[in-house]
């Protein structure tokens, strides 16, 4: 199948998803994850309509955002990788969003480097696995607390990534745990859903999911990633 199929394909899988639970479509902000995508790709999908892309990691989304100056102002990006502190100052000046904030430290760095008001997502640890990235559960609250309190960093909401499996059920309770999270917290956005789960992902309240093989095919380097 082409992008273009691809992609009318994934937003038929978001119609029927809200359906089932009662939502809209519009709700529900499709990210498409570029890693290892080339510019013909990228550009496929923004003449089909698509106008948020994310990058896992820093080097790259520079190389790929210099290329697109036609569009550039037109894409709002999103980095959903791991982001290293040695990275903060570059992440702030070519994302418009980074979704991957997983410790104190991480945002008190972002927030040194920001010339401007950074949206930001907080991700969680919601499984508990042991070495993935993610604010513990039991830390979520006074972490937060602690980086409202930073003037450059706006905390829009929270992401995770669900365990690997076969069965896209399996991530429910995850997702409907990082929902009470979200609610507890009073804040708007939860991304969470990738390719093999995002469905399960909307009927659990996500507003952002991010795709990547669905929309741009299988990618050389399959490793689980935040967006797949």
């Amino acid at each position: 199948m082409s992008i273009e199929d691809n992609i009318q394909e994934v937003r038929g899988r978001i119609a029927r998803a809200c359906k089932r639970v009662s939502r809209s479509p519009d709700e529900v902000t499709l990210v498409a994850v570029t890693k290892t995508v080339g510019l013909p790709a990228i550009k496929t999908a923004f003449a089909c309509g698509i106008r948020d892309f994310a990058e896992n990691r820093v080097q790259e989304a520079r190389d790929k955002i210099g290329q697109l100056s036609e569009i550039e102002d037109l894409i709002t990006w999103h980095m959903v990788g791991h982001l290293q502190t040695n990275k903060a100052r570059l992440a702030t000046e070519i994302f418009d969003s980074i979704q991957s904030v997983d410790s104190l430290k991480l945002a008190e760095k972002l927030n040194d480097c920001a010339r401007r008001k950074m949206p930001i997502l907080l991700q969680v640890n919601v499984s508990g696995e042991e070495g993935k990235e993610g604010i513990p559960v039991a830390s979520l609250i006074d972490v937060a607390r602690r980086i409202n309190q930073f003037p450059n960093l706006q905390v829009n909401g929270l992401m995770t990534i669900a365990p690997l499996s076969d069965d896209p059920e399996a991530a429910r309770p995850i997702f409907c745990r990082l929902r009470q999270l979200r609610d507890s917290l009073g804040v708007k956005h939860l991304s969470m859903g990738m390719t093999d789960d995002f469905e399960v992902a909307i009927e659990e309240g996500a507003t952002i999911i991010r795709v990547g093989r669905a929309v741009f095919g299988s990618r050389q380097d399959s490793n689980a990633t935040k967006g797949g």
